[in-house]
């Protein structure tokens, strides 16, 4: 199975897919992540340093697929999970698109692909442009990460758009939702009773999540010496056995922005009100004239 989880730039993506990484292999599974973000630190949380990139390394090798080996490009992380980070051209320069393409492609040359029950994309994904929606045509599934925000979910509906235009040509399906750290769900139950989403869990709103970024550590390895925090493990697990057992998915509908602003956001004024609004003004104007 081939994921790709998107989500809002700053949702807490990583940290949610690390610990996904990680529930997927104490559920047996060979698990290999992908970080697809040019800053390279999606698997921060499951090495506890940065690792190199598959860019730099065929930089390095003046891109002789033929004198990388797997040593090179994939190491070892928390609970048996190998990570991979894509990384990405310098700001202003280059595609994301392109490096993962790449990242791809030389991971199909070392024959990495066949080796893993899981193979998980950490895409960045605010505005999904043709660059970073470039994992969705490698995913079986994608997953979305939100919170109870309209920012987050804006993101998400753009992400589902992405997902819908996607599955006319592969064989993509979107899993669902998360929410991360959100002790409210009501935005999150508007945008889902319009466009009917799956909701896979919502994770709860505990500072622990949020410092398990800064300690370079998943949830999962905090446990050891904080066992209270295995309540919290318990959610990324139930996300991972809803995984593993293959969901249907769904093809999105279509939501545009307009529609979006209109359901989400309490100061959002219709078209109608706007031209009300406008016409108030133009009274008192004309009053303080005459």
């Amino acid at each position: 199975m081939k994921l790709a989880i998107y989500g809002k730039g700053g949702i807490g993506k990583s940290t949610t897919s690390c610990n996904i990484s990680v529930a997927l292999a104490k559920r047996g599974k060979k698990v290999l992540q992908i970080g697809c973000d040019p800053k390279h630190d999606s698997t921060f949380t499951l090495t506890g340093f940065l690792i190199p990139t598959i860019i730099d390394t065929l930089q390095q090798k003046d891109y002789h697929y033929e004198n990388i080996w797997p040593e090179d490009v994939i190491y070892k992380g928390y609970a048996g999970v190998d990570c991979v980070e894509a990384g990405g051209p310098p700001a202003g320069a280059g595609c994301g698109g392109y490096v993962v393409g790449e990242t791809v492609k030389l991971l199909k040359e070392l024959n990495a692909f066949d080796e893993y029950d899981v193979i998980l994309f950490d895409v960045l994904g605010d505005v999904v442009c043709g660059g970073f929606a470039a994992p969705l045509n490698y995913a079986d599934y994608c997953l979305i990460v939100t919170d109870n925000g309209f920012d987050a979910l804006f993101a998400a509906n753009r992400i589902a758009t992405s997902v819908r235009e996607k599955a006319r040509t592969h064989s993509l399906r979107l899993a669902g939702l998360v929410g991360n750290r959100t002790s409210k769900r009501d935005l999150i139950n508007k945008y889902v009773d319009h466009i009917p989403v799956p909701v896979l869990e919502i994770l709860p709103l505990i500072e622990d999540i949020r410092i398990s970024r800064v300690k370079g550590k998943t949830l999962f390895e905090m446990s050891l010496i904080n066992p209270d925090l295995n309540a919290v493990c318990n959610y990324y697990l139930n996300i991972a056995d809803q995984l593993i057992a293959k969901p249907e998915g769904i093809i999105p509908k279509q939501l545009p922005d307009r529609k979006l602003f209109r359901l989400l956001s309490d100061f959002y004024l219709k078209p109608e009100d706007t031209l009300q609004n406008t016409n108030n003004r133009m009274t008192t104007l004309e009053q303080i004239i005459l």
